[in-house]
């Protein structure tokens, strides 16, 4: 890949991979670290895009990857979680801001099943539009709508189960 082609990929598409690296990692050292990975490997080896999909979800399975590498690599143990009964009459996203249960619905998110699990994160904490993220999984945009809305209900009944 010539140098003026990989600058314009990376001015083109590094906020929106570095979003969904964070999305994955939820450590933003960690994301930068993977984000300048994947523009690594995908300006120094050009052979393995096949124009079969467009840049910015080649560039996410890079990332994606990148990060599944990582993560087996220093596969840790999960924090014990304090327990605590929070107000049940807040929406998910409005949870998010309470640390604890903050902690708790990472937790149920870490232990849902693909690909709910990463639609949700793409959705709320990438703030990826539904094209996008069918892009991402090679899908249509109904596809990803249908998958977040799954995903949230799984929460929802997970969190009625912990009364959180």
């Amino acid at each position: 890949m010539d140098k003026k082609t990989a600058e314009k990929l990376y001015e083109a598409f590094y906020m929106k991979v570095f979003s969904y690296v964070m999305t994955l990692a939820r450590d933003r050292n960690d994301a930068e670290e993977i984000t300048q990975e994947t523009f690594f490997r995908a300006i120094s080896t050009d052979k393995s895009f096949r124009g079969e999909s467009d840049s910015f979800t080649w560039l996410c399975s890079i990332a994606k990857n990148i990060f599944i590498d990582e993560k087996r690599r220093t596969a840790r143990q999960d924090d014990e979680l304090s327990e605590e009964i929070p107000d049940t009459n807040r929406g998910i996203e409005e949870k998010l801001s309470d640390r604890q249960t903050s902690i708790r619905i990472h937790s149920i998110l870490h232990n849902m099943e693909e690909p709910y699990k990463e639609v949700f994160q793409l959705r709320v904490f990438g703030e990826l539009s539904f094209a996008e993220i069918g892009s991402i999984f090679g899908k249509t945009e109904t596809w990803a709508r249908v998958t977040y809305h799954r995903a949230r209900v799984k929460i929802k009944e997970r969190m009625d189960e912990y009364e959180i």
